[in-house]
């Protein structure tokens, strides 16, 4: 096999996977600060909770990122400036984001996640790579079925129409 033998960590990031490692890391970081910011507005210390362990989350995989560009010779991008902290009570009602609604982005940017999270791995020849974002990935679905037992269990859940009255399987086969 060449230059793609050996140990994966000594392999080439083709440019696929050295843009998309430095990508996840520049929206990690990013993650980071819009997460810190949501828990200043979250009133719920078991929300808090969820957003603190997707802030550790995002640290984690934007430093593991940094590894590898830098081990390749690659400049990571800049991280933002920290935030500075707000408590809840002094940030206006009208600017406020819920609980409920901050529940709902944590999911939502969860799900979009573990899909780009799929489409890295699809993409990687490097199986130390592939591998990275397999954890990445089931730690994010992880972290997706804890948020919505959380939104379940404080009535946070809207859901979409269900399907009550299911026809039988004779009634199905007609």
């Amino acid at each position: 096999m060449g230059i793609l033998s050996g140990s994966p960590k000594n392999e080439p990031l083709h440019y696929g996977e050295a843009y998309d490692v430095w990508q996840f890391s520049m929206g990690a970081k990013g993650c980071v600060s819009v997460y810190r910011a949501l828990s200043y507005h979250a009133g719920d210390k078991d929300l808090k909770s969820l957003v603190g362990d997707m802030i550790n989350q995002a640290e984690l995989e934007a430093s593991e990122c940094d590894e590898i560009l830098v081990h390749n010779g690659l400049v990571p991008s800049l991280g933002l400036p920290d935030r500075p902290e707000a408590k809840l009570e002094d940030i206006p009602v009208g600017a406020r984001f819920s609980d409920m609604e901050i529940a709902a982005m944590l999911s939502a940017d969860t799900a979009a996640g573990l899909v780009l999270c799929s489409q890295i791995m699809a993409k990687c020849i490097r199986e130390d790579v592939a591998a990275l974002f397999a954890k990445y990935h089931a730690t994010r679905a992880a972290i997706g079925l804890k948020a919505l037992r959380l939104s379940k269990d404080k009535g946070w859940l809207i859901p979409p129409p269900l399907v009550l009255d299911r026809p039988t399987r004779e009634e199905s086969k007609k």
